[in-house]
Formats: C-alpha cells, sequence, structure tokens
C-alpha cells in the first residue's frame, strides 16, 4: 500500500478521468460499491486463487476463548472482508438494486481493492481497477461493445497499437474434451495451461504428466501442439480460429467469436470486414478466474511483455446472489500497470499559476487576485518569495504547474506578467 505524492496523485486522477470520461461516452454509468462484502460472498467459491489473498475483518465482540476455539476455522472468526475484485460486489450490487436498474445495464466502477500480496514491482496490497461490464446481455453485442470501448481508452490514453487476445471457454472445454481429458482433470490442466508463455510446450506437458492425468490425453494435447504450422498470415475470423483450433471446433462458438471480431472492424472503420481488426485468437488463453463461462479476453500493447487488462463473460455468477441466471460480461483496465506506462498526461486546466509574492503584501490583496485568477479558470496557488526562487519554482513545476507571477504591494490582476515555468 502506498503513498502518493502530489504530482503523482494529479497524474493518476488525470488518467482516471480520460478513462471515466471515454467509458462514460460509449454508454456505461458509474457506480459505487462498499469496500467490505460479507465474509460468506467474498469466500462463495467463485473468486478463484484471491479468495485466499482477502482480507478478512474480525467479528465484533470475541474474547480469548471464541477466538481460541475459531483458530482452525476463518468463517467462525471474520464476517466482513475488504473486496478482492469489483466483479462480485457488482453481482450482489445488481441482485440487491434489480428493480431500479436497466433491462440491459452498463455499469462502471473505478475503485481501490485490496489482496494480500507478497509486494513487488508492479503488484499491491492496494490498487485500483477500472471495470466496464454489461449485464442483461447474453449477445455478441455486449463483447463487441466491451472490446470497443477499451481500444478506444486506450487510444485516448496515447497508446495507440493495442490488440485483445481472445478465446472461449466453451472452445477450451471442447478442446479438453476431445484430447481426452476427464471432467475432473480440466481445471487442473488448465491451470498447467496457462503457464505456457512462461514455461513453453515441454514444460506444461511434463507438468500434465507430473500431475498424474490421463496420459493418452497428455500425448495428443503434446502432438497438437508439435503439429507442422505454415507461417501464412490470417486476420481475425474463421480461418485463423479454426487452424488454431482441432479439427471439429463447435461451429456455434466459431460463430460468436467472428460476429465480435466484425463488430468491433465496423466500428473501428478498417476496410475489410477483418482484415485489420486489432483482435487475435489465441486457443490458450485461459484467465485464472473459475467463474468465466464464455469469451475470454486480455489486453496486449507491442510496449510490454504482460497484460493491461482483461476480462470475460461470467453468465453464472449473479444468479448465486438472485436465485437465476443473468448474463453478464465485463472488461477490466489494469490501472496501475497502464499508469506507469505514461510519462505524463495532459491537464485538461487553461493554466497553473504559482504567484510569488513578498512578505509585506497585505493577504486580502493575495486572496483577490487569486479569486480573479480562479474566476478565469486557472489553478492557483499563493507562494512566498524565498532566497532560492529557482527551487521554488521547480518544485511547482514538478507539482503541475505552468506558469508564475511575482506579486508586490498594491499590484492588481492587469500588472500581473504570467511567465512559464519551462
Amino acid at each position: 500500500m502506498r503513498d502518493f505524492l502530489p504530482a503523482d496523485k494529479a497524474r493518476r486522477e488525470r488518467v482516471l478521468a480520460v478513462i471515466r470520461e471515454r467509458y462514460r461516452a460509449h454508454g456505461f454509468d458509474e457506480i459505487e460499491t462498499p469496500v467490505m462484502e460479507d465474509y460468506d460472498r467474498l469466500h462463495a467459491g467463485i473468486g478463484g486463487d484471491n479468495e485466499k489473498l482477502a482480507f478478512n475483518v474480525l467479528r465484533r465482540g470475541l474474547d480469548a476463548d471464541a477466538i481460541r476455539s475459531g483458530a482452525d476455522d476463518p468463517a467462525a472468526l471474520a464476517d466482513l472482508g475488504l473486496r478482492y475484485d469489483l466483479t462480485v460486489p457488482l453481482a450482489r450490487f445488481y441482485a440487491t438494486n434489480r428493480g431500479q436498474l436497466p433491462t440491459v445495464f452498463r455499469s462502471i466502477q473505478m475503485a481501490p481493492v485490496w489482496r494480500a500480496e507478497r509486494p513487488q514491482k508492479g503488484r499491491y496490497r492496494q490498487f485500483v481497477q477500472c471495470d466496464i461490464d454489461i449485464i442483461g446481455d447474453a449477445t455478441g453485442r455486449a463483447e463487441a461493445e466491451l472490446v470497443v470501448a477499451t481500444l478506444d481508452t486506450l487510444d485516448a490514453l496515447g497508446l495507440e497499437g493495442g490488440t485483445i487476445r481472445i478465446n472461449d471457454r466453451r472452445a477450451l472445454d471442447w478442446m479438453l474434451e476431445s484430447f481426452g481429458f476427464t471432467a475432473d482433470e480440466r481445471p487442473g490442466v488448465l491451470i498447467t495451461i496457462d503457464k505456457l508463455d512462461k514455461i513453453g510446450p515441454d514444460g506444461v506437458t511434463a507438468e500434465l504428466r507430473e500431475r498424474g492425468t490421463t496420459p493418452a490425453a497428455v500425448d495428443a494435447f503434446q502432438a497438437f501442439l508439435r503439429r507442422p504450422q505454415t507461417l501464412e498470415y490470417n486476420p481475425f475470423g474463421e480461418r485463423q480460429i479454426r487452424k488454431a483450433l482441432p479439427e471439429g471446433a463447435p461451429d456455434e462458438v466459431v460463430a460468436d467469436l467472428v460476429a465480435i471480431g466484425e463488430a468491433v472492424a465496423a466500428a473501428r472503420g478498417t476496410d475489410s470486414p477483418l482484415g485489420d481488426v486489432p483482435i487475435v485468437f489465441d486457443p490458450f488463453l485461459v484467465r485464472g478466474m473459475g467463474y468465466y463461462t464464455g469469451t475470454i479476453y486480455e489486453l496486449a500493447h507491442p510496449s510490454v511483455d504482460y497484460s493491461l487488462g482483461g476480462g470475460g463473460r461470467y453468465d453464472g455468477m449473479i444468479g448465486r446472489f438472485l436465485g437465476q441466471d443473468v448474463p453478464a460480461v465485463g472488461f477490466s483496465i489494469g490501472f496501475e500497470r497502464i499508469v506507469d506506462l505514461l510519462e505524463s498526461v495532459s491537464d485538461a486546466a487553461a493554466s497553473a499559476v504559482v504567484l510569488v509574492h513578498d512578505r509585506d503584501v497585505p493577504v486580502a490583496e493575495l486572496v483577490a487576485l487569486k479569486t480573479a485568477l480562479v474566476a478565469e479558470g486557472a489553478r492557483v496557488r499563493l507562494e512566498q518569495r524565498t532566497k532560492n526562487l529557482k527551487a521554488l519554482l521547480e518544485r511547482a513545476a514538478a507539482d503541475g504547474y505552468t506558469a508564475f507571477a511575482t506579486v508586490s504591494a498594491g499590484a492588481l490582476r492587469a500588472d500581473l506578467e504570467l511567465k512559464p515555468l519551462s
């Protein structure tokens, strides 16, 4: 968990403002949920490994005996916990407020979450997530809207050239079944396949054998990984998808993925239906959350070798709280990773001015001058002149100020000469 100095905080807020503005432009509405949720909800088996990283809140009124007796049962000691993502709170929010929401609800959530991580570069115990979700739409239109809004937001941040890696959990399940993995084996097999980028094909097949999974299935999977492939370029579409999967891929799944690509291509204004669409089919994209039921995707950018966000369809989650299934799909931008990539983000303010005044200038005059500049749309800071004026101005520039003026007693607004700080 980190402190942020003024310049860092200002930069983060400017990035958030860009993201929020683009999300709203695409028809999403912002909501807010509490930072804590019920323990049982956070540990309902839908949060994957994140449930193990939840910060739990001790029940009130427990005495020493109660704590000792519940030492082996966290549920007996905690009744609340800090949210570890924004998807579980959204599912609870929708189940609670469904009667006041539109049939198809498009939400924005931009807020901190907490996980008991081992802190390291790029991994924090408190971090901000920026989520957009569409609830109530079972068609590929929802996925297309999310992908288009995400790519548009990335462009607005100055990170053009982003691409979406996409897959479908239904395709993954079909592929594993076609290789011969049993239903009980598949969750563990997916965990291993998710390491493909890190340990390579040989490492994955070796780990599958160590797991004791069906030998014939591992052989079939290994043969598929080693199959000869041509180097021809295939843009996103049916040919690319079918060449990346074993023979006989489900027509419905392929058609759903192709339709998403066509919609994104139309929105991005490419000349051909699929030729330049920034989507790549990845048959081994897994994503760790067990609640995904359909499409899954990750946001990639050529400047880094890690993802900048991701999401997918989770049609079964809301039913846990509502008692009936409701289609839902979401996309989360990795705010902390993105903000670290952006060296600067333009500030929308007309100007940010430091008024450097002599000690003898009356307070009333200073406040009047400051108020006049604020009324003109400027951001204004008062600073008393110091011996080291250069250091004062350098600090102001680091804090985002763009101009300064010196103020003597009796000065009026018309007397101020604004000079650039850089």
